[in-house]
């Protein structure tokens, strides 16, 4: 964290057993740093955060401990090993600050039903609205920017993850299964699996 805050980076520390998520609404954070070597404390964690905050998880983690983490920690949206590089992280951190204030030239996505207004970052089905996290928000913008197209796993991985993340391809399946359950019924089919290959989704006719 000092090496952030040296960079320029506005850093605030919580110490583990605090009210993390009143703590983090008070400081209006942009991005959460967690720093632990259990699997169950940060999972807990990180999904405290995304059910209530869209905000963007990087995980500090013993390099030994990095094999580990396929399918465990599925709300983390990147890792760094400890010790850590500290132009590497800057890059990282910069890098989801980035994707998660950017926006189109239009201020909003659609697809039949499915709205995603870009500048609240709000995203609504037949006017529902749709709670989702960071990553499957980050998700489903990218997929419906290329509506049509077949996204490979590896392209999902490298675009919406990057292409440094430790996570396997079936870190994609479980979010676009997460994704499917909450923007698709008995009305709505927007994601079509591509056997062996990934996922497209369907363009508005």
């Amino acid at each position: 964290m000092q090496s952030l805050s040296q960079r320029g980076y506005a850093c605030s520390l919580i110490i583990d057993g605090e009210d993390v998520l009143s703590r983090i609404a008070e400081k209006t954070a942009d991005l959460l740093l967690i720093e632990s070597d259990s699997y169950a404390r940060i999972a807990e964690l990180s999904h405290d955060i995304k059910q209530g905050i869209r905000l963007p998880v990087v995980v500090l983690l013993r390099r030994d401990l990095l094999s580990g983490i396929n399918g465990h920690l599925n709300d983390v949206d990147d890792f760094v090993a400890v010790p850590v590089d500290a132009s590497e992280l800057e890059l990282r951190v910069r890098r989801l600050l980035r994707r998660g204030k950017s926006s189109d030239s239009s201020e909003e996505m659609t697809c039949g039903d499915l709205r995603i207004d870009l500048a609240k970052c709000e995203v609504t089905v037949a006017g529902q609205p749709i709670m989702l996290t960071f990553k499957e928000y980050e998700l489903l913008k990218y997929l419906v920017n290329n509506q049509g197209r077949v996204c490979t796993r590896e392209a999902l991985l490298d675009r919406v993850w990057g292409y440094e993340y430790y996570g396997g391809d079936r870190t994609v399946d479980v979010h676009i299964r997460r994704l499917r359950s909450k923007i698709e019924d008995a009305s709505h089919t927007f994601v079509e699996t591509v056997r062996n290959i990934g996922y497209r989704f369907r363009a508005e006719p």
